[in-house]
């Protein structure tokens, strides 16, 4: 236990009589670093935005605790340890959450009338002093390691702070305020299903051509937006971006800190492989804020993170129990309160990025207009190979990413984020008030608020290669996730049409419409589609017994054409070099496709019974590549250099 109450009886604010000695040459003093460690540090902190301790731990020229004993001397503060003597409980209302947030402080004990708080940066402690005003009488401050405060943080107002991470989206636009305890819901499904029933037994030929037509008009939707893609994308070519400025060279800006949310839960041993991908990042690593967030009930985790070293620019956010809510979404709202940097992103556990990527990153969001508040980089999957369902699934993925999606950002239409890879201006997040804890697609929704709100999301050619579902159970179950999380994010962005068409426009009203509510019919409905090849098989067909034989031959041939352009578009999508082994397999994609039916009827099905639950997916089940990803390779060797460039080695 420390011993600063016996040491300090009455303590009071001394004047300084000397000008304080500078961190680095404490540290010089003390031999901790040399002069060409500090020589270095100093150039690389003209480009950063970060304190000089923290370029100097950091780039592994000093460890953590020789800082903060320098820091201690030069502020002529004590250091304490507050795994051994944790803050007092009672004094926390002397300090709200807000302002331990942003100083990361917290009172750690009680003098003489004065508050002792426990800081990792004493130069801001007289802001802090200015914030408080007359709150409390005095405050004198002492020095405590950062992840031992952001603990005391979550163990003082964690039950606080997770209230407010389910709750941080307004109502008005948030699925929470549906009642899920009651048997209304499943009142209301039952009676639609038994009206379906009625209307079968009374009219069969008819109901099923209702549905065929409103199956068909969906059909129509996806295929015209499909095909506006297409067209955007072979008549305006994409220009080269070019490649950021990076260190050594000149920059003509500071480069901005940035925080990567990397949510966990039950992994078992991709704790180690993530490490390891992030620390090929070329991204100064003094600037670099990686929170890996888990819940505090899970232990697995724990215990994998426990037998793993982690790199001083990793930490650590356990989320506390809350109204017995595990999303994504209210894990990341919890850990976003805790984050230093000013541009926040997202990962997911298994993610391999490229090297390069928090470069490109930085430097589009400092050249592009401020309206643009979300960058979407590409997802593609390190393991195509795997089997027949990886392979689809990366033929799958290439199309959207690399053909669909870039189309519908060019026509200006809403960009249904994807949970990775995104990265936003901190300031627009927190005015968007985060993600809605209670969206299964919390991403999907986010997008349709930045649009809504009149930002703008950019895709960025940087790609993030992801662990392919590969298994045929949990491929259904996280797609199912998927179309009921598209359909909770329009039940709730319709609650007030008229309204949302006057945000979007009716042209992104439209496309909206299709990404949605047709995606989710489309998967629905499928097996009523396929029935148009009975029609070509020569047998009869419902719709021309109720429409006539030219309705339906017109219906069919828009079928054929519609799953024409689909293969067109795998075609497309992997005729580039890394996919070119999947060309092949872009055939048999018409038997993956119907496993989406499935899915869809165990989304709707959840729709109605657990709209809130967390089909969590399944990482680790496929060794990654030593290159971390196909093609990668050379793209690792330019960031070794790089690396190398930025410790001066």
């Amino acid at each position: 236990m420390s011993n600063l109450r016996l040491l300090l009886s009455d303590p009071q604010i001394a004047p300084r009589t000397t000008p304080r000695m500078p961190l680095g040459r404490y540290l010089i003093k003390a031999g901790v670093i040399s002069g060409k460690d500090l020589v270095h540090a100093l150039d690389l902190q003209r480009h950063v935005d970060a304190p000089l301790g923290e370029i100097l731990i950091a780039e592994g020229l000093a460890d953590r605790h020789h800082v903060l004993d320098a820091l201690g001397h030069q502020y002529a503060a004590q250091r304490v340890d507050l795994r051994r003597d944790p803050a007092r409980a009672t004094l926390s209302h002397h300090l709200p959450v807000g302002l331990c947030l942003k100083f990361r402080a917290v009172v750690w004990a009680e003098l003489g009338g004065a508050l002792l708080i426990a800081t990792s940066r004493p130069h801001e402690f007289e802001t802090l002093r200015l914030a408080l005003g007359d709150r409390v009488p005095s405050i004198l401050p002492v020095i405590a390691d950062e992840q031992q405060i952001q603990e005391e943080i979550s163990r003082l107002y964690g039950v606080e702070l997770a209230q407010k991470a389910a709750n941080r989206v307004p109502a008005a636009i948030s699925c929470r305020t549906w009642n899920i305890t009651g048997r209304s819901r499943s009142i209301w499904a039952i009676a639609a299903l038994g009206l379906v029933l009625l209307a079968l037994v009374l009219a069969p030929l008819w109901t099923v051509t209702i549905a065929i037509l409103w199956a068909f008009l969906t059909l129509l939707m996806t295929t015209t937006l499909k095909a506006a893609a297409l067209w955007s994308q072979i008549t305006h070519k994409t220009a080269e971006t070019p490649p950021p400025l990076s260190l050594p060279h000149a920059l003509p800006y500071r480069l901005p800190r940035v925080s990567i949310l990397v949510p966990l839960l039950k992994e078992k041993e991709i704790a180690g492989a993530l490490i390891t991908r992030l620390t090929r990042l070329t991204y100064p690593k003094s600037l670099l804020d990686v929170v890996l967030v888990l819940e505090a009930h899970d232990n697995t985790t724990k215990e994998t993170l426990a037998r793993t070293e982690l790199p001083p620019w990793i930490s650590v956010i356990e989320v506390p129990e809350a109204n017995r809510l595990t999303t994504k979404p209210r894990a990341l709202n919890y850990a976003l309160d805790f984050c230093k940097g000013s541009i926040i992103g997202v990962w997911d556990a298994e993610d391999a990025p490229e090297p390069d990527q928090l470069d490109r990153v930085v430097s589009r969001f400092h050249n592009a207009p401020d309206n643009v508040a979300c960058l979407q980089g590409i997802l593609d999957y390190y393991n195509s190979r795997a089997n027949w369902l990886s392979r689809c699934f990366t033929i799958e993925y290439a199309s959207w990413w690399r053909v669909l999606l870039p189309g519908v950002a060019r026509l200006g239409l809403v960009i249904p984020l994807g949970g990775t890879t995104l990265f936003f201006r901190r300031s627009v997040l927190e005015d968007l008030a985060g993600w809605d804890a209670h969206n299964v697609t919390e991403d999907a929704d986010l997008g349709v608020r930045l649009a809504r709100r009149g930002f703008v999301t950019e895709l960025l050619p940087t790609v993030t290669y992801e662990e392919a579902n590969c298994r045929l159970w949990p491929w259904v179950r996280q797609r199912s996730r998927w179309l009921k999380g598209f359909l909770i994010t329009w039940c709730v962005h319709m609650r007030h049409p008229l309204q949302l068409l006057a945000d979007l426009g009716w042209m992104r009203f439209i496309g909206l419409q299709t990404m949605l509510l047709a995606t989710v019919s489309q998967f629905l409905l499928a097996p009523l589609l396929w029935s148009f090849w009975i029609a070509v098989a020569g047998f009869a067909h419902p719709v021309e017994t109720t429409l006539g034989p030219v309705a339906l031959w017109s219906m069919v041939v828009v079928f054929i054409l519609s799953s024409t352009l689909n293969l067109g578009l795998s075609l497309l999508a992997t005729s580039g070099k890394e996919h070119r082994h999947l060309m092949w397999w872009v055939f048999t994609t018409p038997f993956y496709f119907p496993l989406g039916a499935l899915a869809a009827i165990k989304g709707l099905h959840e729709f109605v019974v657990s709209p809130f639950f967390w089909d969590k997916t399944e990482h680790g089940v496929t060794p990654e590549p030593e290159t971390a990803a196909p093609g990668t390779a050379g793209r690792q060797k330019i960031a070794d250099k790089a690396q190398l460039r930025l410790t001066g080695s």
